[in-house]
């Protein structure tokens, strides 16, 4: 991001007031009634509120002397980052999803999504990724990109940056919030630098302790303070079947998406996914994987194309 938004977002964290009470809050296919919606330009759409203000001593973590988002040199793998693509198949998917997303927002709030799976290999991490880069390359939008799979996390591994300081190490108060976030720094790649319009924060190393980092209330706390300054925070999580770390971050986002995978996902898994998050706002889900075979040459494209990560 540029010196103007760095400069900007010091003005907006000093500016916010003080005293915020805590409150609790597939490819690609979201599930969502047609007769219930209408399509939404994203120009059309109203920005999410922002949060009201700031607790004191999140002031100063987040202002620290460093005063700016550190920029890091990634090595991105592109090979699993087609959102950087300007066209194809897989890059159009996630921009429908994209759209999907603004178009839900024209309903409810919707800027804070959770990103979880019920096992295992199914390409959450992947579609995570590429969502945040999707968004973050549309109409300038400031996107955050947060792992929050600290048993296993591996988005660190797509942007080609350190993990470290992460998630973990603010949760359990370790980090203070600025130092865990980083901006693209690299070569002059015109299609790399499309990197820039992203924030990022990596799992950092939990282990066991994971699970109460996850529940401990900071995460909360960083959501609300960060939701004023991004336009989109899209957050990786750990498989929901597995281990509860989802369930509790899913409690300070908006929306939660599961990712299924074709010829992965059992049914009787994904029934359970969802009931996992009963209490949460669950979105719908992204197919991933499949095999079905799309007509690229009706966008102009080079052929058909298997849709798959």
């Amino acid at each position: 991001m540029s010196k103007i938004y760095e400069a900007l977002l010091r003005a907006e964290l000093d500016r916010l007031s003080v005293g915020l009470e805590d409150q609790q809050p597939e490819d690609i296919a979201a599930r969502t009634s047609a007769t219930e919606l209408k399509i939404a330009r994203p120009e059309e759409v109203d920005a999410v509120p922002a949060a009201h203000g700031l607790k004191e001593d999140l002031t100063y973590s987040i202002f620290s002397p460093r005063g700016a988002i550190s920029r890091r040199n990634w090595n991105p793998d592109t090979s699993h980052l087609p959102a950087l693509d300007r066209r194809g198949t897989l890059v159009e998917q996630f921009r429908s999803l994209r759209s999907r997303l603004y178009e839900l927002r024209s309903h409810q709030p919707l800027k804070s999504i959770l990103i979880s799976s019920a096992m295992p290999q199914e390409g959450k991490s992947f579609i995570a990724a590429n969502l945040a880069m999707c968004l973050a390359m549309h109409q300038n939008s400031k996107v955050l990109l947060i792992d929050g799979d600290m048993r296993r996390y591996t988005l660190h591994k797509i942007i080609g940056c350190s993990s470290q300081p992460g998630l973990a190490s603010y949760l359990s108060g370790d980090t203070q919030m600025l130092d865990i976030m980083q901006q693209y720094s690299g070569t002059n790649d015109p299609n790399l630098r499309r990197l820039e319009a992203l924030t990022f924060i990596g799992g950092g190393n939990a282990s066991e302790k994971a699970g109460d980092l996850a529940a401990n209330g900071n995460f909360s706390k960083l959501i609300q303070t960060l939701s004023s300054l991004f336009d989109w925070i899209i957050i990786d999580s750990s498989p929901v079947c597995l281990v509860s770390d989802a369930t509790a971050l899913a409690r300070s986002s908006d929306g939660v998406l599961l990712v299924a995978r074709e010829g992965v996902t059992q049914a009787a898994d994904a029934q359970r996914a969802a009931s996992e998050f009963r209490s949460a706002n669950l979105l719908g889900f992204v197919l991933n994987g499949s095999r079905k075979t799309i007509k690229d040459d009706y966008y102009g494209y080079d052929g058909p194309y298997d849709k798959q990560e």
